[in-house]
């Protein structure tokens, strides 16, 4: 994969248990990534699959994530999975699912924009058919709204699954809020407030935040509950 290089993977010095558990987790996410990329060729010859697979893992264990991890991509592969009877192409949203925050700097607007483009370069270079690495790229750069025309099942299913956490209980809403505000530790208290409770309204406002007949009967009520809480302690706490 051509672009700068990556900081080191996390935990990969297997120092102690949770670098263990953190190997684990990373060596099914190669797995998965070896999959997806080998059926999405469909049976065309193309480069070692590993070393992209690498690339992608160092960039979601940057240092400046807390959210965007890699235990947030597993989470939306694993929602994919759950929908992915919805997809038509399945392989090239588990494409995107991994390149959609590949590029993630919270003190910048475009990393949608950059994200798409090292898609563009990645999985050409990869083997993938280029009507796939379209489809990828607009997808990733649909995570910008996270919403999806009429009839886009793709796109219907990627942001389905990357807006699951908002469906979350208590504990796990709560964790989710608490790694988006260290994200965003540079922001002043007020600042943050304030622009965490408009995204909250625009997310609100939406008629509909799931797409999917499985992610608006499981997740549309408990995510509104979880938004419009979240969004009621942020405006008694403070302006918002």
């Amino acid at each position: 994969m051509t672009d700068h290089s990556p900081h080191p993977p996390h935990g990969s010095d297997g120092s102690d248990s949770s670098d263990s558990s953190d190997g684990d987790a990373e060596a099914g996410l190669r797995d998965r990534w070896h999959d997806t990329l080998v059926a999405t060729r469909a049976g065309a010859d193309g480069p070692d699959p590993l070393p992209y697979a690498e690339n992608l893992l160092a960039r979601w264990a940057e240092p400046q994530r807390r959210y965007h991890t890699t235990a947030h991509l597993s989470t939306v592969l694993d929602r994919v999975d759950t929908l992915a009877g919805h997809a038509d192409d399945v392989h090239a949203v588990r494409l995107a699912a991994w390149f959609h925050d590949a590029v993630y700097r919270p003190d910048r607007s475009e990393n949608e924009e950059r994200s798409a483009a090292l898609a563009e370069r990645a999985l050409a270079e990869a083997g993938v058919p280029d009507a796939v690495v379209a489809e990828v790229a607009r997808l990733v750069r649909l995570t910008v709204t996270h919403d999806p025309a009429e009839g886009d099942r793709n796109g219907e299913v990627l942001c389905d699954a990357d807006l699951a956490i908002l469906a979350g209980g208590p504990q796990e809403y709560g964790a989710y809020a608490a790694q988006v505000r260290e994200e965003y530790g540079f922001v002043p208290d007020e600042a943050f407030r304030a622009g965490r409770a408009a995204v909250l309204r625009q997310l609100l406002d939406l008629p509909r935040l799931f797409r999917t007949p499985y992610g608006a009967a499981e997740w549309e009520a408990r995510a509104r509950h979880n938004l419009a809480t979240e969004l009621e302690l942020l405006t008694s706490s403070g302006t918002g």
